[in-house]
């Protein structure tokens, strides 16, 4: 075999990956600078990618506010818990369907894929809601929204890719449905719960339209509902005095340090679940 030789084409290929990071970089690290500069830097509009006149006091607010820290413990929580109840509901939705002896199989496949394309709408939404109690209380922000029918139809593909005569020996050695799952689905779907797992993480850490349609204690709220009033509000003279900035410029700097305070944990669990993508694309390419 002859020796592998750059074209032109992988240069290209290779710009334009380095033009799409730097898209994705470019406005967090002017947040950051932003989150770190001066007020006079700030009021001028001097800070572009690099702090100017360094300053913490944005930081030190957050951090110091018992609101803030509180929120961002809650959150971490509630982001754990909805992530294992939606693993769950995956999987005890997705592990029957791949069973062709299950008596009306295709016709259960078509009423969850409707499910995709049509919903009741918000008021029925919130008029059930109300109706099972769930106003006000915690579980409104794990049970509701705790199955995603396009993530269960990735995790059925999955378990289709399993070949069967490993599901049909431990049915022969006398293994139930729930101890092949467990044994046998479970240990080779690790790559597709990672994935899972990250899609139904970073949407509840992201989420916060149903705390503020649901919840109504404050105690309650999500950070990332604590950030969408704060960046209403904030601009506003009387709440700027509330979280002790009275000036534009801390305000926005305010701002952005509660961006990066609320970005950056989500940002962190990406490096331990980068070998599981990995894994997950080697095994889709492998065919028989």
């Amino acid at each position: 075999m002859g020796r592998n030789k750059l074209h032109f084409g992988d240069f290209v290929i290779a710009f334009i990956c380095v033009l799409v990071a730097i898209i994705c970089l470019v406005p967090m690290i002017n947040l950051a600078a932003r989150s770190l500069s001066s007020t006079d830097a700030l009021v001028k509009h001097e800070v572009y990618l690099w702090p100017k006149g360094w300053n913490f006091d944005a930081y030190k607010t957050v951090l110091s506010d018992v609101k803030y820290i509180r929120s961002f413990f809650w959150t971490v929580f509630l982001t754990i818990m909805s992530m294992l109840i939606s693993l769950l509901m995956t999987t005890i939705c997705a592990y029957p369907l791949i069973f062709k002896e299950l008596r009306g199989r295709k016709l259960i496949n078509v009423i969850i894929t409707i499910t995709m394309f049509f919903n009741a709408g918000t008021i029925p939404n919130y008029l059930l809601i109300q109706k099972l109690g769930l106003l006000n209380n915690p579980l409104v922000l794990m049970i509701p929204y705790c199955l995603s029918v396009y993530n269960m139809i990735i995790m059925r593909s999955f378990f289709y890719g399993i070949p069967d005569s490993l599901r049909e020996s431990a049915e022969i050695d006398g293994a139930s449905y729930f101890r092949i799952l467990w044994s046998i689905y479970l240990p080779l779907s690790k790559p597709v719960l990672a994935t899972l797992a990250l899609f139904y993480a970073v949407g509840r850490w992201n989420g916060y339209s149903d705390a503020l349609m649901y919840m109504k204690k404050e105690i309650f709220y999500p950070l990332q509902l604590l950030l969408y009033n704060i960046l209403n509000n904030v601009n506003s003279v009387e709440v700027a005095t509330q979280e002790g900035f009275s000036t534009p410029g801390l305000a926005e700097s305010l701002k952005a340090a509660i961006v990066m305070f609320s970005t950056i944990p989500i940002l962190c669990v990406y490096p331990w679940l980068q070998k599981y993508f990995i894994a997950g694309t080697m095994v889709g390419a492998v065919k028989e």
